[in-house]
């Protein structure tokens, strides 16, 4: 149980880290440029993304699905809750200073950027029938097709 949740705590940090540097990259190197702060933002959601994308293809194939698309979601919401209330403090900025839309589409584009990652780490998996339940189950047809066949005597 202490390795799950430091599993779940070192993505969280992960997670964060990602939107803590490129709140930085924006505030030093691109202060005052929209243009170029949209696409670092836009660069920061692919890697979250590919993150979770990286992170939904190995613990799928080590654990059933309900495990851990639990714990990932419990490091989403921590990250999310990080990036939206702490990230903006850390750059010297108020998490409400743009307004309560901006507020509310950070958590949105950053939920859907976690969907997404997660969902085609997933798909990728179980396409390559790598992930746990196919697993399982080609063990089970091999266990079941190595027996031998009981004779029956009339």
């Amino acid at each position: 149980m202490d390795k799950r949740w430091r599993d779940i705590g070192v993505l969280a940090v992960a997670l964060f880290a990602v939107n803590v540097a490129a709140r930085l990259i924006i505030r030093f190197g691109f202060d005052g440029d929209d243009a170029a702060a949209d696409r670092v933002s836009l660069g920061m959601f692919v890697v979250i993304g590919l993150t979770l994308a990286a992170v939904a293809f190995l613990w799928g194939r080590r654990r059933p699905l309900g495990a851990w698309a639990a714990d990932t979601a419990a490091a989403v919401a921590a990250a999310l809750l990080l990036t939206v209330l702490v990230g903006p403090l850390l750059v010297g900025r108020s998490p409400f200073a743009d307004g309560a839309g901006t507020f509310f589409a950070q958590i949105w584009l950053y939920l859907a950027a976690t969907g997404v990652g997660t969902l085609v780490g997933y798909l990728v998996l179980t396409a390559l029938g790598l992930d746990h339940r196919s697993q399982s189950l080609k063990r089970y047809a091999e266990t079941r097709a190595a027996k031998p066949r009981k004779v029956v005597r009339r």
